[in-house]
């Protein structure tokens, strides 16, 4: 019961006030007494921060994320390699019983996980080398998304109280993520499963415990069993493409209706909404895209990044290479920065100007192409650069 209720405050610990900044002793101060407050015991909050100092190199990894200004078909080339492809296989065979488990409990298919943890670490080869702690800490301090961080360095407290973890020693990503799916202390702390029946929940060094873990999460997020997620498609050169992209749904039957067809064996129920993507526009590979993809922006926020592991999945699945078509040339990240000016000038919110090609950049790429009659595929390009 006093699990429950303390993992019942943890989550409620959100509503805090998130401070940030300042001297950091005076910080860590406040984080202790959040967490006493949330039914930590004093001695185990001093005890965690023991040692703790502010990581100079997690703050230049969290402001150097450059990887995500790449294409679709840049970006999924460079992390689907066939040593991956080849090792999904081998791994799929080697924990057979786990993704049994899994697909029978959870109804998610073992190509889902796959590619998580292949893109994730290697199949739990290369985990991070980050203090676990004092990653957590660094960006809980620093400004910038201290409403993230602060309660993940809580619930890392909670993690150590539990045994889940050890301040001086754990390693993982520079972003606090722990263990061979990469989960966050709070992830863990609400979805962490024993996958191989020893009594433990450890991520770092079960593989059936890091995959259950990480279907627990997907479900916990929304994942509709025995659904599909993404699948490749032709779409007609007629498609209205101002119905595309993320921000709009139509049923399957309408998009069958509309001339699109799956480039391989049949789309999905037809009562099904979806959405039909367009990852480099209209030239491009194009993609229906079903309400389980959603769930993948709860996993990581990076469009191209969920695109590919959602692809990828399929891929493990045994789907083919998709049709990279003939899209016309990405803009720069210097372009790409200049268009979010411009789109932000028109008063869309585009999230920043950080020369990613994210969702809320798309869309207002769309609006736009829209009010100047181009094709409103969604793809950005130095012609509307220029009109703009």
């Amino acid at each position: 019961m006093r699990a429950a209720a303390l993992a019942l405050s943890l989550i409620a610990s959100t509503a805090n006030s998130q401070t940030c900044g300042g001297p950091v002793n005076t910080f860590i101060e406040g984080v202790k007494a959040e967490a006493q407050a949330a039914g930590i015991p004093a001695a185990t909050a001093e005890a965690f921060f023991q040692g703790a100092r502010i990581e100079q190199s997690v703050l230049n990894a969290d402001r150097a994320q450059g990887v995500f200004q790449k294409d679709f078909v840049s970006f999924s080339r460079a992390l689907i390699s066939q040593n991956r492809i080849d090792n999904g296989r081998v791994y799929g065979q080697r924990f057979d019983s786990t993704f049994g488990t899994i697909e029978a409990r959870f109804g998610i298919p073992r190509g889902v996980l796959l590619a998580f943890w292949a893109f994730e670490t290697d199949y739990g080869q290369v985990q991070g080398s980050f203090n676990t702690r004092n990653a957590l800490l660094t960006l809980a301090h620093d400004c910038r998304r201290p409403d993230l961080f602060r309660p993940q360095l809580i619930a890392a407290i909670e993690l150590y109280r539990r045994g889940g973890m050890n301040p001086a020693t754990t390693t993982g990503a520079w972003a606090g993520e722990i263990g061979q799916l990469q989960k966050l202390p709070r992830e863990i702390v609400r979805q962490g499963m024993d996958g191989d029946g020893d009594g433990v929940v450890d991520l770092k060094g079960s593989s059936p415990d890091a995959l259950m873990t990480g279907a627990n999460v997907l479900s916990s997020l929304g994942w509709r069993a025995n659904e599909p997620w993404l699948q490749e498609i032709n779409v007609p050169a007629n498609l209205d493409w101002s119905q595309t992209g993320l921000n709009h749904k139509l049923s399957v039957r309408d998009w069958a209706a509309r001339g699109v067809t799956a480039r391989q064996g049949a789309l999905g129920p037809s009562n099904l909404p979806a959405s039909v993507l367009l990852p480099m526009g209209r030239n491009g590979p194009a993609f229906l895209a079903y309400p389980n993809f959603e769930v993948y922006f709860d996993w990581n926020k990076s469009f191209v990044y969920v695109t590919t592991a959602a692809y990828f999945a399929t891929r493990l699945g045994g789907a083919q290479v998709y049709d990279a078509g003939n899209p016309t040339p990405p803009l720069s990240g210097q372009q790409m920065q200049q268009l979010q000016q411009k789109l932000t000038a028109r008063g869309h919110d585009v999230g920043g100007i950080d020369g990613i090609l994210g969702a809320m950049t798309r869309a207002a790429v769309q609006a736009e192409q829209v009010r100047l009659g181009m094709p409103a595929d969604a793809w950005p390009t130095l012609d509307l650069l220029n009109q703009l």
